[in-house]
């Protein structure tokens, strides 16, 4: 690659996770924000969803917070009241846009209960299209899912979204747009944190493996992986310092140094939950001398949850559901540094 090209993407890079700042994702796709919306009884139309985003994209000092924000192809390309289209609105506030641009988990072939990510089908071009519309980065998920009484992830799911991420990354950089590469593995089930450790490990090798081979440059990326986290439902849950000391360890014995940041996703963790783990891997950092990436944030609902909620579709609620999100922003900012303390939540009262 040329160096121009790495420069610029690690340029970018490096503005997606600055000091005290992290990412929304906004880029729920239809069906996700349709449950979404249904839970908080709104109505999932085209206008609630354009009107909802706005709400985020405006709320007044945000982009102390947030560094970026990952969008839907729907919202990519949607305006605001005022007629100005979503990524200059974000730019506006100092925020960088982003882009959603996978086509979703699909079942695996001979794999019962495993999924793959598809769309790398027509990739290229729509990434052109998505950076003449203003996106500086993109985003594609891939889910691991732990079930220990049938005997997943096998190795082949976790090579096969190794190698889907490798591929979508390789064409991002082709196109200029810093790709954040997202393997997660699933909090859902009964497995310990020691499980969660074994498969993130394994998850993680394979993808920077397929990542090398497919000539990716790891100073334009970012990683958005999951914490090693218990299952939802194990009888045991590991509390806030063991989460960070087993996340922290994983990282360092898989990613390399030159990533210029890692953006959790909090993945089924409350709000509180999702902030106190990013803050205390921080801290450790403050112990033990610091890590060679930036720890950040990269969540949606944990950001999104009580907004929503306040919000309800009611434009008078507006004002309110700005201040709940912004405070949750600004919380995770704090935890960017380790100074998150639980008494900095009742600022929110």
């Amino acid at each position: 690659m040329d160096p121009k090209t790495v420069e610029t993407l690690e340029n970018t890079a490096r503005e997606m996770v600055p000091a005290g700042r992290g990412i929304l994702a906004a880029d729920e796709s239809f069906g996700t924000i349709a449950k979404r919306f249904s839970a908080a009884g709104i109505g999932d139309t085209e206008d609630n969803r354009r009107a909802y985003r706005e709400m985020l994209f405006t709320t007044p000092g945000v982009g102390s917070y947030l560094s970026g924000v990952i969008m839907f192809d729907e919202t990519i390309r949607q305006k605001s009241s005022e007629g100005k289209p979503f990524p200059q609105v974000l730019e506006d506030q100092g925020i960088i846009p982003g882009i959603k641009v996978d086509g979703g988990a699909k079942d695996l072939a001979l794999s019962p209960g495993e999924k793959v990510t598809e769309g790398l089908d027509g990739l290229r071009e729509r990434l052109s299209e998505y950076r003449a519309l203003g996106a500086r980065f993109t985003k594609w998920r891939a889910v691991i899912t732990i079930d220990e009484s049938t005997g997943i992830p096998t190795q082949r799911c976790i090579d096969a979204n190794a190698h889907a991420l490798a591929r979508y990354a390789a064409l991002c950089q082709e196109q200029d747009l810093v790709p954040i590469v997202e393997p997660e593995v699933l909090i859902d089930g009964t497995h310990s944190i020691e499980k969660s450790y074994e498969v993130t490990l394994n998850t993680l090798h394979s993808t920077f493996d397929e990542i090398h081979r497919q000539n990716v440059d790891v100073r334009g990326m970012i990683l958005k992986p999951n914490m090693v986290i218990s299952g939802k439902d194990a009888p045991h849950q590991a509390e806030v310092h063991n989460v960070a000391r087993y996340t922290v360890e994983c990282l360092l014995r898989t990613v390399p140094a030159a990533v210029p940041g890692i953006a959790f996703l909090s993945g089924g963790q409350s709000d509180l939950q999702a902030t106190a783990h990013l803050n205390a891997m921080n801290d450790r950092a403050r112990q033990h001398g610091p890590w060679p990436w930036e720890l950040s944030f990269s969540y949606a609902r944990a950001l999104q949850d009580v907004p929503m909620k306040t919000w309800g579709g009611d434009p008078s609620r507006v004002e309110e559901a700005q201040r709940i999100f912004l405070h949750r922003a600004k919380m995770n900012g704090a935890a960017r540094s380790g100074s998150y303390t639980e008494e900095m939540e009742n600022e929110a009262a």
